[in-house]
């Protein structure tokens, strides 16, 4: 039997009994991704609330320095969000941000920012893209903001010249009083792009699009349009942003659904493609679980178990970095930590864990089920993970499990371990229940994992081993 086609007809076999089979192809498929990037899990912060992530908010280097050792690389981190279009820059300001609230639990109307805050940014090791105002239409304001990025963040990789303009309106000052379509954003960014970069002195800075979900305003036509007018040049990347769910009528058994996480990011194909087509990357920009900081879902541990088959789906289909967004501190259902490490950033660490080192990822499933399988790739073409992920949704009584058994382990293994990733269930939230990764949780003061770490072991004979994987868990196994 074909390698190739040999896990979707075992999948179809096996579907009607508890046991699945999947054959590890000995070298990646003709369906698996291009290349990956070095640290595809990536982190998006609210623009106003940036300064407080890092500057009062310990967590937040102890987590993403342990996402740097999950995948062996710097996560890219980008600023902006809502905010950034309400943002303007102040060369006299003495603080990083400056605003106002009603509330600590609301963002700011207006706010200003001076050089500490790109001095903040610069301090961070890994990639960063800022995000600055579009729809304020003070070009020259951005312009100086622009070139304060440049001189002080070593590591910028792009800059964003506006935040989701599908939401711009006419009484917006760039809008000029007319209807915002996605013809006159078009015009505008490629004017601005021509205008920054001429400024900065730079080509490939932008990071273009900055769309929310897939309408008229879309990567495709504006893509058309940076060719027409010839300022393709100037754009080093495109994205769009993507919540699956509404704060309002989210669906945790949806969300985590592998069907349903198949169907949502394949409506992004055309969109990367339109990006690859100018070989340039396609990243989502800004992304969670639910819109408005997310809903009840978003802090369960069925959310972190989404970002993980979701991170494979994306990767797959050749988007290059996601950027899981991180709200107002303290209104923030999906953010991944605040004073406690959330039950989410447990499938972010397993994704980096997983993506870690590899060069390609398959998809070993039909897609037309609940469960999920992957396959990772080194540099030299060889399979070294397996990813395992049963999204059927367990809250309690029995919990249901599958018997999977994995063909293609290379012959030179008579064993093979596996980290479980899984939680009491599908709703379990930190401090309301356990989650564990290998065993192991993560400490709220430091993001230090903490406990035995359980490293499951599994004999494999001619190449076959044997693995259960309950509803609502996940496993990834080390070939």
């Amino acid at each position: 039997m074909n390698a190739l086609i040999a896990p979707a007809l075992l999948l179809i076999a096996g579907s009607g009994v508890n046991g699945l089979g999947f054959e590890i192809p000995s070298s990646a498929p003709t369906n698996s991704s291009g290349q990956l990037d070095a640290a595809p899990v990536g982190v998006s912060f609210e623009f106003f609330a940036f300064p407080e992530y890092f500057q009062q908010l310990p967590l937040t280097n102890f987590c993403l320095g342990q996402l740097h050792d999950a995948s062996g690389s710097y996560s890219p981190v980008r600023i902006g969000g809502t905010t950034q279009d309400r943002a303007t820059y102040n060369a006299s300001l003495s603080s990083a941000v400056s605003y106002s609230v009603d509330s600590p639990d609301d963002a700011p109307e207006t706010l200003t920012f001076g050089d500490s805050f790109m001095e903040i940014a610069g301090s961070y090791e890994g990639s960063v893209t800022i995000g600055l105002n579009r729809r304020l239409d003070n070009i020259d304001n951005t312009i100086a903001a622009a070139k304060v990025a440049k001189s002080k963040v070593a590591t910028l990789y792009a800059i964003e010249l506006g935040n989701e303009p599908n939401f711009f309106t006419s009484s917006d000052p760039i809008a000029d009083g007319k209807s915002w379509t996605a013809a006159a954003d078009a015009a505008s960014q490629v004017l601005w792009q021509a205008s920054v970069g001429s400024a900065l002195d730079e080509t490939s800075f932008a990071q273009a699009g900055v769309f929310f979900g897939v309408g008229t305003f879309n990567v495709s036509n504006l893509a058309q349009k940076e060719e027409e007018a010839d300022t393709t040049q100037y754009v080093r990347s495109f994205c769009h942003h993507y919540y699956p769910q509404s704060a309002s009528t989210a669906d945790l058994d949806e969300l985590m659904s592998h069907t349903e996480i198949v169907e949502g990011v394949s409506e992004f194909q055309s969109q990367v493609v339109a990006a690859q087509e100018l070989d340039k990357d396609f990243v989502m920009g800004e992304t969670n679980s639910a819109t408005g900081g997310g809903g009840g879902i978003s802090p369960t541990f069925g959310a972190g178990l989404w970002i993980l088959d979701y991170v494979m789906q994306a990767t797959i289909l050749g988007v290059k970095q996601l950027f899981f967004h991180q709200g107002t501190i303290g209104n923030c259902p999906y953010c991944w930590w605040d004073e406690s490490v959330n039950a989410p950033f447990y499938g972010a660490y397993t994704a980096a864990l997983a993506l870690s080192g590899a060069s390609k990822v398959a998809q070993l499933d039909t897609g037309n089920s609940r469960f999920a399988a992957y396959a990772f790739y080194d540099s030299s073409d060889q399979p070294v993970r397996v990813l395992l992920y049963n999204s059927e949704y367990y809250t309690s009584g029995t919990r249901s499990s599958v018997s999977v058994t994995l063909s293609g382990i290379p012959s030179t293994s008579t064993s093979v371990s596996a980290l479980r990733l899984t939680g009491d269930a599908t709703t379990t939230t930190v401090g309301e229940g356990a989650i564990t990764v290998g065993g192991q949780t993560f400490a709220n003061a430091t993001c230090e994992l903490q406990g035995t770490k359980d490293m499951e072991t599994t004999q494999a004979t001619a190449g076959r081993a044997t693995f259960t994987v309950q509803a609502s868990e996940a496993m990834l196994i080390y070939l």
